[in-house]
């Protein structure tokens, strides 16, 4: 089947779930996974005991929050601009020791999702009233943008959770860069990286025997099936999780059973299957100390200060402009 006419496509999530099964080999965009249904699943992924990184983060902040706000406070106050801030759990450890200090901020949520967005502005009006927040809905690349708008005080761009890692090196020295040019010489990044380990840890994250994974990563298929009249069948798919220590990149798939086809409605298309033929749907990179420099140093920052947890599993790094 030819490209069809791009007036077909009535969604960005139409016309990329039309390039990625068109292609070879098939894919489909992890942040599509992100409905009302997959941020549930992702909020019991981060309470999940194999998914590490949370907790791994929180002990940072909690033990750091300190001086953390030490770095982020400037005389004439600043803009907390946080991309992908999901529920904000552990970004209300930095909050209340803001809120408690009197510092002043304005807190900017950013998050693709406007369902937890709403939860988040919900959440902080009722338990920290004090907090002059914002939200804005869109995704990362859309809002850098905007960044270089917020030009009058101190940025302290925050992102946690080590969302980077959904891009692969090139990507992401473009994402940083694009941080970099928005960013003026008083302002800050302040950013989470999984850090590389043991890789069975690592597979043990994302592959949980619960199989909370799995059904966030079927999402996708679920949410084609009901945004764009597909008929997949979740079943005749199984969840494959790899990690590759020597690049540290682990990939997630969605690996077909069995030889088979499905039908889009909305998009006229049907996609075929070969036994075995896999659909790539998420990467998660994991980091040490020489590639995350590496990383700044193409994109025009300089790593200034790094916080661990007590097992090197996770880093938060404060970056400025060189």
């Amino acid at each position: 089947m030819k490209n069809p006419p791009e007036t077909m496509f009535e969604t960005a999530f139409a016309e990329d779930t039309y390039k990625g099964l068109t292609s070879y080999p098939k894919y489909l965009l992890s942040k599509y996974i992100y409905d009302q249904k997959g941020d549930k699943l992702f909020q019991q992924i981060m309470d999940m005991p194999e998914y590490y990184l949370t907790q791994c983060e929180h002990n940072i902040l909690e033990m750091n929050a300190a001086a953390i706000a030490d770095e982020f406070n400037s005389e004439n106050g600043f803009d907390l601009i946080e991309l992908g801030a999901g529920d904000g759990k552990k970004t209300k450890l930095l909050l209340k020791e803001l809120v408690e200090r009197k510092s002043d901020f304005a807190y900017l949520p950013v998050d693709i999702s406007q369902h937890v967005l709403d939860e988040l502005e919900g959440s902080l009006k009722k338990d920290m009233p004090a907090v002059k927040v914002k939200v804005q809905q869109g995704t990362y690349f859309k809002t850098l943008e905007k960044l270089a708008e917020y030009n009058s005080r101190k940025k302290v761009i925050l992102v946690l959770g080590s969302n980077i890692g959904n891009l692969l090196h090139k990507r992401a020295v473009e994402f940083l860069a694009n941080i970099a040019a928005a960013m003026s010489d008083d302002d800050m990044l302040f950013m989470g990286f999984d850090q590389k380990k043991h890789p069975q840890k690592i597979l043990d994250a994302y592959n949980d025997p619960a199989g909370i994974t799995e059904a966030f990563n079927k999402n996708l298929l679920v949410r084609i099936n009901a945004e764009l009249g597909g008929n997949f069948n979740p079943d005749q798919f199984l969840h494959w999780e790899t990690y590759d220590p020597e690049t540290g990149t682990a990939k997630s798939f969605l690996v077909s059973k069995t030889a088979q086809k499905a039908s889009i409605e909305k998009l006229r298309l049907e996609v075929q299957f070969e036994a075995w033929e896999s659909i790539h749907t998420e990467i998660s990179q994991k980091y040490d100390d020489a590639i995350v420099n590496w990383l700044a140093d193409e994109a025009g920052l300089k790593v200034e200060r790094s916080f661990s947890d007590r097992d090197d599993c996770f880093k938060n790094y404060i970056f400025r402009k060189k």
